[in-house]
């Protein structure tokens, strides 16, 4: 499979990213946090990025930390991005393509909240050829968990300097 770029998903580098969003209260302090572990020719390195917002929502945590991950990367990518919310999972997959149909309103003819960061991600994720899965969070999974780590590291940080 080509894509517009005339590269095949054989050639893109390949990444696999876990994300993570964390708030103390909703709203309240938040954090996100992402691991990007590279594939193929580049196996075994990896990055971790983090950060903070003084007033937030567990749901703008998560989408940052999706788009932020993205952004990290600094050329055309195929990604397989794992996620533990729902609400990223359904509303990149399912729910978008109406929202931007309807003029960012929901089925409801309702604002899409949080959609300054849809529109974000959206942009973010056509920069690349994306998958994205589903993970359940507090499963044990290692890098899911130390996405977790990462997003209440963040909080954490933060707080710490506000003292």
């Amino acid at each position: 499979m080509t894509n517009s770029l005339g590269l095949t998903k054989r050639t893109l580098p390949h990444v696999v990213i876990y994300t993570d969003g964390a708030c103390r209260g909703n709203p309240g302090p938040g954090g996100w946090g992402a691991i990007l572990r590279a594939q193929g020719k580049h196996d075994g390195k990896y990055k971790k990025i983090m950060g903070s917002e003084a007033e937030s929502t567990n749901n703008r945590m998560e989408l940052t930390a999706a788009i932020m991950a993205l952004k990290a990367l600094k050329t055309h990518t195929l990604v397989d991005l794992h996620t533990d919310s729902k609400y990223v999972q359904l509303g990149i997959l399912e729910w978008m393509e109406g929202w931007k149909k309807r003029g960012w309103k929901t089925a409801a003819k309702k604002p899409v909240k949080n959609k300054d960061l849809w529109q974000e991600l959206d942009k973010e994720a056509e920069r690349h050829e994306v998958n994205w899965h589903w993970v359940k969070g507090h499963a044990g999974h290692a890098d899911n968990e130390l996405a977790d780590e990462l997003a209440n590291e963040a909080v954490d940080i933060m707080l710490a300097e506000l003292d």
